[in-house]
């Protein structure tokens, strides 16, 4: 088993305010960058959640800067066990630090393909994965028959000036998300391997449409419904 405290508690940034009762959405970001890059997405993200934006725990090698999940070496896809080992690290450090209902992950290039391997490592610990820039990582793993037949919501966004992640990993993830995921797919002409602002605004309507289904989704049974389900998640 894969210790917790691989990551590093001390640099995650969480968001201001109370969390309790609230959806979390881990933020994921991508290769020589750390936590503090996609936490500036954070006050154009729906307030209704609570974000949680955490440190890869490897270093690149001189001079990149930042972290990284994995090493870089190998992103033909040609082996999926250091992308597992990332999403593993992930999702223990999850089950130790959060005792959230929903969890949603948002991840950035390597940030990405960490957040759909996770997925596909435990299919029922999360409701759903914002993919930007990214890939789903070849090869079969357990998870993938469950998701096959629950189809989490997943975006995935990705620029057609995009000349960092290989093609064939983007030909794979093309074949392989709308068989696993109720797949919102969009394909920005121009965009190299970054956000627009075009591409934040789907994103956030993606996540509106998360608490919209949540707040209209049945209690469980006992229960009531969620704290957040009448919430602004403007």
């Amino acid at each position: 088993m894969i210790p917790a405290d691989t990551l590093d508690d001390a640099a995650v940034l969480w968001s201001d305010g109370p969390r309790e009762g609230k959806p979390l959405l881990v933020l994921l970001h991508g290769y020589g960058s750390d936590e503090r890059d996609l936490f500036g997405l954070v006050p154009h993200l729906p307030a209704a959640f609570s974000f949680a934006a955490v440190r890869a725990p490897l270093a690149p090698p001189w001079p990149s800067p930042g972290y990284s999940w994995y090493p870089i070496d190998g992103l033909d896809g040609r082996s999926a066990q250091p992308t597992t080992d990332a999403a593993a690290r992930l999702v223990a450090w999850i089950d130790a630090r959060t005792d959230a209902d929903t969890i949603g992950l948002l991840g950035f290039s390597q940030g990405a393909a960490v957040a759909l391997q996770a997925l596909r490592l435990h299919p029922e610990r999360f409701a759903f994965v914002v993919g930007l820039s990214g890939y789903a990582t070849p090869g079969a793993l357990p998870g993938d028959a469950a998701l096959a037949q629950t189809r989490p919501p997943v975006f995935w966004g990705r620029g057609t000036a995009d000349t960092v992640i290989p093609a064939p990993l983007v030909a794979h993830t093309t074949e392989w998300l709308p068989t696993h995921a109720d797949l919102s797919g969009r394909v920005y002409p121009g965009l190299g391997h970054s956000v627009s602002a075009e591409e934040l605004a789907d994103v956030r309507q993606f996540l509106d449409l998360r608490l919209q289904a949540q707040a209209a989704a049945p209690p469980a049974e006992g229960g009531t419904p969620p704290s957040n389900a009448q919430g602004d998640p403007s």
